[in-house]
């Protein structure tokens, strides 16, 4: 088929946030400094829940596997696009655009899951904290992050054989900082019509679902914390749930900024936006689980020392 060769058989010319030098400079040393404290924040993140006993609790098994996905997500595109800023040469292979939409799109779907999983666990430990250590045991809490692998891998991979299938014979040259998939499908010029009915259908079960529980979760923990008797109890069980709601509301709101607009409204400033969910929210991450957290301010405290390891051997 030749729209298929034609497809696969150049490369494509990631342009980045702007084409003038002096401003890649500033973008370069910018996003290697975001990119370095996202990699620290979240490896202390998994180290410090890792070799901490403590934290051997459903939320921050939960939450080692939330930073593990945004380590892996800011490392699928910021290292290309730092290597782009530095270069003349701006191009990406078919394969490579493709193998880097692939992980895109698989790793902010798990992002999403592990924070409805993370709901959930907070509204039982909440609402319904005698039935915790069943509901919430090792094995369901393995079961859950597997399905929420499995559920992952599956979408990332029905969007990039789906996009195999999109014929790009006309200008490669994406004003983008990676391989994204309305940018793609804005380049297209073969019929795209199958891959925007896929991409609704599965985008509402794995986004809107997960979406519409997390909702339901916190009307819950709502309704449970005001029945509390005590403003204290109020506080401490609220303060449990503050770190997750603030990941969640930055979470959607930055990807609501770049996805809940139509395709042909897709425009260069909506560059800023998929920053803001491809590079600061995981960066952000980290900060925002720890800021206030005595657990894991103890943790990390521990590692810094060493008795986190010398516990370990």
């Amino acid at each position: 088929m030749d729209g298929g060769n034609q497809s696969g058989g150049s490369a494509f010319l990631l342009l980045g946030l702007s084409e003038s030098p002096e401003d890649q400079q500033v973008l370069f040393w910018m996003f290697l400094s975001m990119y370095l404290v996202t990699v620290v924040g979240n490896t202390l993140i998994i180290l410090a829940i890792s070799f901490d006993s403590r934290l051997h609790t459903p939320m921050y098994f939960f939450l080692a596997n939330l930073s593990f996905t945004d380590l892996f997500f800011v490392t699928n595109t910021v290292p290309k696009m730092l290597v782009n800023l530095q270069s003349q040469n701006k191009a990406i292979s078919y394969a490579g655009c493709l193998t880097q939409l692939y992980f895109l799109v698989s790793l902010v779907a798990l992002d999403n899951l592990i924070l409805a999983t993370m709901a959930y666990d907070r509204y039982v430990a909440i609402s319904r904290p005698l039935h915790y250590a069943t509901a919430m045991s090792p094995g369901r809490c393995t079961l859950s992050l597997t399905l929420c692998w499995v559920l992952s891998v599956l979408y990332g991979l029905v969007h990039t054989v789906l996009m195999t299938r999109v014929t790009f014979c006309g200008s490669r040259k994406i004003h983008y900082i990676f391989c994204e998939m309305y940018v793609l499908l804005r380049l297209a010029c073969s019929n795209t019509q199958v891959n925007h009915v896929v991409l609704i259908a599965t985008g509402s079960f794995i986004f809107l679902t997960p979406f519409g529980f997390m909702i339901m979760s916190y009307v819950w923990i709502v309704r449970a914390i005001l029945r509390l008797p005590s403003a204290s109890s109020k506080y401490k069980a609220f303060s449990t749930c503050a770190s997750h709601l603030a990941v969640v509301t930055l979470f959607y709101g930055t990807l609501g900024m770049v996805y809940l607009k139509p395709l042909h409204t897709y425009s260069m400033k909506d560059s800023v936006a998929t920053v803001m969910y491809a590079v600061v929210t995981p960066m952000m991450n980290p900060f925002i689980y720890s800021l206030r957290n005595k657990d894991m301010h103890g943790a990390l405290g521990r590692l810094f020392r060493g008795k986190a390891f010398q516990r370990v051997i």
